[in-house]
């Protein structure tokens, strides 16, 4: 695999925030809530963010059992950001208003999100297509946190790469900072390439020459510790957001922690540190949700840290059998009880510098 030489990185800062260490966690919908938040934290990431939510459901949502976990935030999380998704620019304020009392550091506006269903209710990655609208969803949300609280935005490079979507994404990009935006986010995938393809690094390269001492975070193909670094060493980007490869594997922070300080790679986790973090997964997990509804909630993490045990196939299998709370100590107690070497996870699309080792020559 091609990677770039190990460069200093400079501590991360988002408006008066003092971030630190630049690689953070991401967004997930339908993941990154309080409990695999907390644990990212625990395992090096100096910032994470919460999963999506609706302008409308914020402003109307009554806290009851059911949905207290969507605005829970645990003591140790902080700095946290939570991240608001509309169609219509009048809900945007109400809305950040109510994460902002919630408790959330930062807020941030998702003009990224490329699903079609969203797209179809002209959200997310369609915000791109209509700069008026945009900005003016960006002013509301300013306009409605108190001011020292930082705002930012995350985009995709546009909705495709015809020169027109070119030119809308530079549109709202620098008028979100004119407007007081303290960073943007950007994935190098257009909103119609969802996730498919390499994301085009070289852009996020041109993007933080153009954007100069603004803030600029990195977004896309982060599988791995080094794609986390080589981001960072060949874009310039600020500081990179690890949306599906922290998905199981909090490790990954604190790997690319060791790799920045010049050191080697650490080992993958061992079988009984997998063990010990799955199970304070389950815990905050039932802690915040309840023993019965955390079950089906944690099938889809623990398919994902079953990536990180040697026989990644059949433990996936056991994991997503279960039914009941006390299966999941079953399926912890027959696979991980002697405490074996684990693997690093299947990289699910490359670095683009190993497919493409041009892009490695910096200048």
């Amino acid at each position: 695999m091609t990677t770039l030489a190990p460069t200093p990185l400079k501590p991360l800062r988002i408006g008066n925030l003092e971030i630190g260490f630049p690689i953070v966690q991401a967004a997930l919908s339908g993941y990154s809530d309080s409990p695999m938040r907390t644990l990212a934290r625990r395992h090096g990431a100096s910032y994470s963010l919460c999963e999506v939510m609706l302008d409308q459901f914020l402003v109307h949502i009554k806290i009851r059992n059911k949905t207290r976990h969507l605005l829970h935030i645990s003591p140790e999380e902080h700095p946290v950001g939570g991240q608001l998704m509309g169609a219509e620019p009048e809900d945007f304020g109400p809305a950040a208003q109510r994460l902002s009392d919630a408790g959330f550091d930062v807020i941030d506006i998702n003009f990224g999100c490329p699903v079609k269903k969203v797209l179809g209710r002209c959200r997310g990655g369609f915000h791109l297509s209509q700069p008026d609208v945009a900005i003016e969803i960006i002013q509301r949300v300013r306009d409605a946190v108190p001011a020292e609280k930082p705002v930012t935005v995350k985009m995709r490079r546009g909705v495709d790469d015809t020169p027109e979507s070119r030119d809308k994404f530079f549109t709202i990009f620098d008028r979100a900072y004119e407007l007081g935006v303290a960073a943007v986010t950007v994935h190098g995938r257009t909103v119609t390439q969802r996730y498919i393809g390499p994301s085009r690094w070289d852009f996020l390269r041109e993007l933080k020459q153009h954007a100069g001492d603004r803030v600029v975070l990195g977004s896309g193909d982060l599988f791995s510790a080094q794609a986390c670094l080589d981001m960072i060493a060949y874009t310039g980007v600020d500081g990179v957001t690890v949306a599906r490869g922290a998905i199981g594997n909090p490790w990954v922070f604190q790997q690319a922690a060791e790799l920045a300080a010049g050191r080697p790679l650490p080992d993958p986790p061992s079988l009984h540190e997998q063990r010990d973090v799955i199970a304070e997964h389950y815990r905050l997990a039932e802690e915040l949700y309840g023993a019965e509804r955390c079950v089906p909630d944690m099938r889809k993490f623990a398919i994902k840290y079953a990536q990180l045990h040697p026989q990644h196939l059949e433990v996936r299998a056991d994991f997503v059998k279960v039914k009941g709370a006390g299966q999941w100590r079953t399926v912890l107690d027959r696979w991980y009880a002697e405490d074996l070497p684990g693997v690093h996870p299947a990289v699910e699309e490359p670095n683009p510098l190993a497919t493409t080792p041009e892009l490695a020559t910096v200048e």
